[in-house]
């Protein structure tokens, strides 16, 4: 790998977990450039602002997101509804750890941004958006063959899915426990269940022991 290539991928994991665990405001180039093992100059070689590297961080961070979830276990589910469900379940079990481990960079630059520094926030909303459509040929099937007459659309609800997930995060930072989480993407799953007619499920996320 060229030097310069090296640096700029040291800056992007630099960016990528800071912002994580700081947010954006609180992320300094100097604090990017000390993580990263690199000087102030190979920053400004790579990126021309802060805004410039969150940008591209916020792209790796989909990048990678979009290759964890494309080769996930719940794509070999038999049924529309069952490869749904399984994602849910998925994301239950990315829970673990730190908080900034296994929270959204995307969901919390844009809401954090939002007001400051509006291209920004609309580039990680347009990731979380670009992520929902991945379920929407699932949940378009699961409609057609269980409640075709329901009156709300695949896209919208592949969005309140990333809504009830995003939220879990936020409510998870505020009361510093990652089971607040867990627990809301339980009540999503009992309400996918339900939405689809009440079918049982065979993805149903294990209740504690």
């Amino acid at each position: 790998m060229a030097p310069h290539s090296d640096s700029r991928n040291k800056l992007l994991d630099a960016a990528v977990t800071l912002i994580r665990t700081r947010g954006y405001e609180a992320t300094r180039v100097d604090d990017v450039c000390a993580a990263a093992g690199v000087t102030k100059g190979s920053f400004f070689h790579h990126f021309k602002t802060k805004e410039d590297l969150a940008h591209a961080a916020a792209q790796r961070f989909a990048d990678r997101a979009d290759a964890l979830f494309a080769n996930a276990p719940y794509h070999t589910a038999p049924t529309p509804l069952a490869r749904l469900l399984g994602y849910v379940e998925f994301r239950a079990r990315m829970i673990a750890g730190e908080l900034a481990d296994f929270t959204c960079l995307l969901g919390m630059v844009s809401q954090e941004t939002f007001a400051t520094h509006p291209g920004l926030a609309a580039a990680g909303g347009t990731h979380i958006r670009d992520h929902a459509a991945t379920l929407v040929p699932d949940i378009r099937a699961a409609r057609a063959a269980l409640v075709p007459d329901a009156d709300w659309s695949p896209e919208s609800l592949a969005l309140h899915i990333q809504a009830v997930i995003q939220g879990s995060f936020v409510l998870a930072k505020s009361q510093q426990d990652p089971q607040v989480a867990v627990e809301s993407l339980r009540h999503l799953h009992r309400y996918l269940v339900h939405l689809f007619g009440n079918f049982p499920s065979p993805h149903s996320p294990k209740e504690p022991s």
